[in-house]
C-alpha cells in the first residue's frame, strides 16, 4: 500500500488535500501530516512515506528547504499559492505541482502522474530546480527579526546570553542545553521553537535534537550510513548530524 506525507502551516488545507486524495486514491494512506518543514523532515524519518505533498511557503524552514532532506527518498509534489513559482519546470522536471486553491480534476492529473512515476527523481535531478524555487521565495519573503538573546537560568540568576556567543543547543526531555563559550545553561524551550526563531544563515539544525551555530564549526567528517559528525573550535564535544540534514555539507 502507497503512503503519503501532507506538510501545510494551514490545517484545513491539510484535511481538505487528504480527503481528496482518500477518494482519488483510495489504496493511499496519508500516514502523517506536518505544520512545518521541520516538523516534515522528522515525520518523513519516522514514517518513510512514497509520497510527500509539501506546501513551498510555510513558517520557519520552508518546503523548499524540507525539500532537499526528501527529495531522494520520495515522490515530491510541491503545493503553492503561487505560480509563478517555476509552474514549467515542475511540468517537465522531477516534480509535479499544485496551485491553491486546487480542484480535484488537477489532482486527478497528479494522482496519475504519481502513479506511472514510480521511482523519486534521481541524484543531482532537483537541486537545480530548488536553488531556484529557494532564490524565488527569498525576494517574496519579507525581512524577518529573528532571536538576538536567550534567558536562561545559571545558579540564583538569570543569565541574557547573546546569541552569536552560542555554541550549540542540544534537546534535554524537556529542557534544551544552551552551549556558549561562557558556559552551559539549560532552557524551558523546545529546540523546534528554537529553530524557528533563529537565523538559518547562522544557525542549522544538524540533528533532530541538535542545532549549531556555522561560525563555531571547524571542519564536518562524513561517516557511514550516510551521516557525519561535527567538530567545533577550541571545544571537545562531536555533534551528530543525522541523514537528513547532511545535504548542508554536500560540497565537503
Amino acid at each position: 500500500m502507497p503512503t503519503a506525507l501532507i506538510a501545510d502551516d494551514e490545517p484545513l488545507l491539510r484535511e481538505h488535500l487528504a480527503q481528496h486524495l482518500a477518494r482519488l486514491w483510495p489504496e493511499l494512506d496519508v500516514v502523517a501530516q506536518a505544520r512545518n518543514g521541520r516538523e516534515a523532515i522528522e515525520l518523513f524519518d519516522e514514517h518513510a512515506p512514497d509520497v510527500v505533498f509539501l506546501d513551498v511557503h510555510m513558517p520557519g524552514l520552508s518546503g523548499i528547504d524540507a525539500a532537499r532532506s526528501i527529495a531522494r527518498r520520495a515522490q515530491l509534489v510541491f503545493v503553492t499559492a503561487h505560480e509563478q513559482y517555476a509552474v514549467q519546470a515542475f511540468e517537465h522536471g522531477a516534480l509535479d505541482y499544485l496551485v491553491k486553491p486546487f480542484d480535484e480534476a488537477r489532482l486527478a492529473s497528479t494522482v496519475l502522474r504519481l502513479k506511472e512515476r514510480a521511482a523519486p527523481a534521481p541524484p543531482g535531478a532537483l537541486e537545480p530546480l530548488l536553488d531556484r524555487l529557494a532564490h524565488e521565495l527569498r525576494l517574496r519573503t519579507p525581512a524577518r527579526t529573528f532571536l538576538q538573546w536567550i534567558r536562561a537560568s545559571v545558579g540564583n540568576s538569570v543569565r541574557l546570553i547573546a546569541v552569536d556567543q552560542v555554541v550549540y543547543l542540544r534537546s534535554d526531555e524537556k529542557y534544551t542545553l544552551v552551549a556558549w563559550n561562557g558556559g552551559e545553561a539549560l532552557i524551558r524551550r523546545t529546540i523546534r521553537e528554537l529553530a524557528d526563531e533563529l537565523d538559518p544563515e547562522q544557525f542549522v539544525q544538524v540533528h533532530r535534537s541538535v542545532i549549531v551555530n556555522l561560525h563555531q564549526v571547524a571542519q564536518v567528517n562524513r561517516g557511514l550510513n550516510e551521516t557525519a559528525e561535527v567538530l567545533l573550535k577550541g571545544r571537545s564535544e562531536v555533534l551528530p548530524v543525522s541523514r537528513s540534514f547532511l545535504h548542508l555539507f554536500r560540497q565537503m
